[in-house]
């Protein structure tokens, strides 16, 4: 609970992360709104609702909350119910985008290790009623966050910027409200991607042994691994990613917790904990940047569908001028 500090570092890294972020989601977003990429309805509907959050993640907690501070300050945005509102939609989409990716890898899970249950989970519906109570579940839970702030000032009556009520740090009920907050995201979504991918992989290992003895010849074509084999690198790719930019974010909170060490306010690059801090909120946010270069890396037709949209807007100016 801090305003982001200003400076040239973080003035070129959250610009750029804007600038690279945004269109490379919309550019996913289209891609895979046109279904040509060869993955089920229900996975397809995973992949655009991660996207559709991962931009709402980099115009809350990009743009509003941190560029604007910057190059708008003394805006409407920095009236007080504006920038609570705000910090509110940050949560909902932080919450929604990790949840999500949490349900993906879960569905992963079913689809490669549950059989007998995968045609009737699986499926487009389950996957938009999912999503669907993935986010007002994320809306419901951050409404509280509304009520933490107080105007830093009120000038002719006008309250200005956001300051975190004392409230918030020493009453039990907010302690208690804290605490749930930082369970739910992003310590359950943790222990649940670790679980689900290792018990995917003990299947895996399991199933592979099984199905290496069944078949007489090795070197014979095998379709359902071939697809399994897909799906599996799709999904540790983004749950490793998840895991990995959330990792520095997971520690400087454990740091916090265990030793109590609160964090002074103020730009301080020669401070250890405040970069520590400061790089887990940069690579916390870069995730919602990664996912394009993950569907670029492992799926071949979504590839090809992206270098034929990067291609078109040549072609049409050849077009034009022919």
């Amino acid at each position: 609970m801090h305003a982001p500090p200003k400076g040239l570092i973080y003035s070129i890294y959250y610009i750029s992360l804007a600038a690279i972020g945004v269109p490379a989601n919309v550019m996913t977003l289209v891609i895979l709104s046109r279904a040509k990429c060869g993955l089920s309805r229900c996975v397809n509907c995973y992949l655009e609702s991660m996207v559709v959050t991962d931009l709402l993640v980099i115009f809350t907690a990009v743009i509003l909350s941190r560029i604007s501070v910057t190059y708008a300050p003394g805006t409407f945005l920095s009236l007080t119910p504006v920038c609570s509102i705000s910090s509110v939609l940050v949560y909902v989409a932080r919450d929604s985008s990790v949840w999500l990716t949490v349900a993906f890898t879960f569905d992963r899970f079913v689809a490669i290790t549950c059989q007998n249950l995968k045609t009737k989970y699986c499926t487009g519906r389950s996957a938009a009623l999912i999503i669907g109570s993935v986010c007002a579940l994320s809306c419901v839970k951050n409404i509280p966050f509304y009520f933490i702030y107080q105007p830093s000032y009120v000038i002719n009556g006008v309250p200005w910027y956001c300051n975190v009520k004392w409230n918030f740090y020493h009453f039990p009920i907010w302690k208690a409200f804290n605490w749930i907050d930082c369970i739910l995201t992003p310590w359950l979504p943790f222990i649940f991607i670790l679980l689900l991918n290792i018990l995917t992989v003990r299947y895996i290992v399991i199933a592979s042994r099984a199905r290496r003895r069944l078949r007489t010849s090795e070197l014979q074509c095998d379709p359902e691994a071939e697809s399994r084999k897909k799906s599996i690198i799709l999904l540790f790719a983004i749950s490793g990613s998840f895991i990995l930019l959330w990792m520095t974010y997971v520690a400087n909170f454990l740091y916090v917790e265990i030793t109590k060490d609160k964090y002074s306010a103020g730009f301080n690059l020669k401070d250890p904990k405040f970069v520590f801090r400061e790089v887990g909120n940069m690579l916390q946010l870069l995730s919602s940047c990664t996912n394009t270069c993950i569907y670029a890396v492992t799926q071949t037709k979504f590839r090809q569908q992206m270098y034929d949209a990067l291609k078109y807007p040549f072609k049409l100016f050849f077009a034009v001028i022919h």
